[in-house]
C-alpha cells in the first residue's frame, strides 16, 4: 500500500509563493513590535497537561491534542483512566505557555515585561476557511503593568502593524468584562450564571436581541431577570452616548474607576491613531476565554467577515502558577487569516531590487561558470534577488513559470564555443 502524500486533515503544506508572504509578514510584525519595545521569546510546543487543563482556555480545553506517556511510564494494561495514559499535550494557544514561562523566569525579566511570541499551536477543531488544526499564532503581551497603558500600547502596536501590511477600514471592537458582569449583576443574574449568560450574549450579532432573549429563557433563567437584562441592551439602540448610558445603568454594580479607565483607553487611542481603522465600543463583545478579567478587544476585518484576532486583560492567571497575581494583558493577531486575505488580494512582497533569473545553457566551461557566479554575487550585493538555474529545453515554459514567481528580468548564458 502506497504511503499517503496528503497532509493530515486540518493541516497543510505551504508552497513557496505563500511562504514568501509569510516570511515577509513575520518580518514586518517583528520589526513593528520591536519599535514598541516588545522582545521575542519562545516556549516549547508541548505543555504539561495539567497546565493546559487549568480551566483558563474555555472551549479550547476540549480540543487538546494529548500525548501518551513515554517509556516505562506508559503502562497500557494497568490504565484505569486517561491520566494513567497521558501527561502532556500540544499547546492550543500561546497565553498559557507565556504565563508558565513568566512564572518560571520572573526574577530574570524586566518589569513590566513586554513579550512577543510567534509559533504554531494545535487544536482538534473542525477545519474551515481560515481555520486549521495547526496554525501560527502571533501574540504580544505586557505583564506587570496594572494601568491602562498596557491596553493603549497593545492596541496601537497591533493596529500599526496591520496598517503597515496594507489593511484599511477594519474595526477594533472593545469592551470590559467588568462592564459585562455589572450589567448581568444589575439585572439579577447570579455570579455562577455569568459564563452561561455570556456564551448566549456572544451570539447577539448572529441571532439578534430576540434570539438572545429566547435562548436565555430556554436555559431556564427567570423571565423578569431576562427582561431587565435585554432592556439594558435595547436601550443602547436609542442612547446618545453608549458609555454614559451604561455608566448610569450600572452605577450600583460597576466597580469604581472602571468606566473612567475605559474612557481613557478610548480617548488615548483616538487621539493617536490614523484614519485607517475605527475603535468601537461594543457592550456585547464577550471573547471566549474564561481567563479574561477586564478589558477585551477584537479585530473585525470586512474582507474576512469575522474576527481576525483579539485579546484582553487576564490579571489572575499568573497567580495560578505562583500564588501571587500579576497584572497581564495581551493581543493576538489572527496570523493565518491575515495571510489568507493577503493571498486572496494578490499581495506582492515589496522589494528594493529586482528579481532576475540567470539561465545557463548546459555545458558551460568551468571558467565561464565562475564568471557567471561572480556576476550574480555582485548583483546580489547591490540588492537584487538572483536565481541561477540551468536552461530547460522548453525555455518559453520555464520563463512563464519564473514570471509567475515574480521574476521580471532574464539573462541567458551560453557555451562560449557557440559564440552566441
Amino acid at each position: 500500500m502506497a504511503l499517503s502524500k496528503k497532509p493530515v486533515t486540518g493541516m497543510k503544506d505551504i508552497l513557496p509563493e505563500e511562504m514568501e508572504i509569510r516570511d515577509y509578514v513575520i518580518s514586518v510584525i517583528k520589526e513593528t513590535y520591536g519599535n514598541f519595545g516588545f522582545t521575542s521569546i519562545e516556549t516549547p510546543c508541548v505543555e504539561n497537561l495539567a497546565n493546559l487543563n487549568c480551566k483558563a482556555g474555555g472551549e479550547n480545553e476540549k480540543l487538546i491534542f494529548k500525548i501518551l506517556k513515554r517509556g516505562e511510564k506508559l503502562r497500557l494494561q494497568e490504565a484505569q483512566q486517561e491520566d494513567d495514559l497521558v501527561d502532556g499535550g500540544l499547546r492550543y494557544d500561546l497565553t498559557v505557555p507565556l504565563v508558565r514561562y513568566y512564572s518560571n523566569h520572573a526574577n530574570e525579566l524586566p518589569s513590566p515585561f513586554k513579550a512577543l511570541q510567534m509559533g504554531n499551536v494545535w487544536r482538534a477543531d473542525r477545519p474551515q476557511r481560515g481555520r486549521y488544526r495547526q496554525f501560527m499564532q502571533c501574540d504580544i503581551d505586557i505583564l506587570g503593568e496594572a494601568g491602562n497603558l498596557a491596553e493603549i500600547e497593545l492596541i496601537l502596536a497591533t493596529t500599526t502593524t496591520l496598517g503597515r501590511l496594507g489593511f484599511r477600514n477594519f474595526r477594533i471592537r472593545i469592551n470590559d468584562r467588568q462592564i459585562l458582569k455589572a450589567m448581568a449583576a444589575g439585572s439579577g443574574f447570579m455570579e455562577e450564571d455569568y459564563d452561561q449568560v455570556f456564551i448566549i450574549l456572544d451570539k447577539m450579532d448572529k441571532i439578534g436581541a430576540d434570539g438572545v432573549e429566547a435562548e436565555l429563557l430556554e436555559a431556564g433563567f427567570d423571565r423578569e431577570t431576562v427582561a431587565g437584562y435585554m432592556a439594558l441592551y435595547r436601550g443602547l439602540e436609542t442612547a446618545d452616548n453608549a458609555i454614559e448610558y451604561i455608566a448610569r445603568q450600572t452605577k450600583q454594580t460597576l466597580p469604581e474607576g472602571v468606566m473612567e479607565s475605559f474612557r481613557e483607553i478610548l480617548d488615548s487611542v483616538e487621539a493617536t491613531k490614523g484614519d485607517f481603522f475605527d475603535l468601537v465600543f461594543d457592550p456585547t463583545l464577550v471573547r471566549g476565554m474564561s481567563y479574561y478579567t477586564g478589558t477585551i478587544f477584537e479585530i473585525d476585518m470586512p474582507e474576512f467577515g469575522g474576527s481576525c484576532g483579539g485579546g484582553g486583560r487576564y490579571d489572575k492567571m499568573v497567580g495560578k502558577f505562583t500564588g501571587h497575581d500579576v497584572p497581564a494583558c495581551g493581543f493576538s493577531i489572527g496570523f493565518e487569516r491575515i495571510i489568507l486575505l493577503l493571498l486572496e488580494n494578490g499581495f506582492q512582497v515589496p522589494r528594493a531590487g529586482k528579481k532576475i533569473a540567470y539561465l545557463l545553457e548546459k555545458g558551460l566551461s568551468a571558467d565561464r561558470l565562475c564568471e557567471v557566479m561572480a556576476q550574480a554575487q555582485r548583483e546580489r550585493e547591490s540588492g537584487n534577488q538572483i536565481l541561477v538555474a540551468r536552461m530547460n529545453k522548453n525555455k518559453k515554459f520555464q520563463k512563464e513559470q519564473l514570471t509567475g514567481q515574480g521574476y521580471e528580468e532574464f539573462k541567458e548564458f551560453y557555451r562560449e564555443e557557440l559564440k552566441r
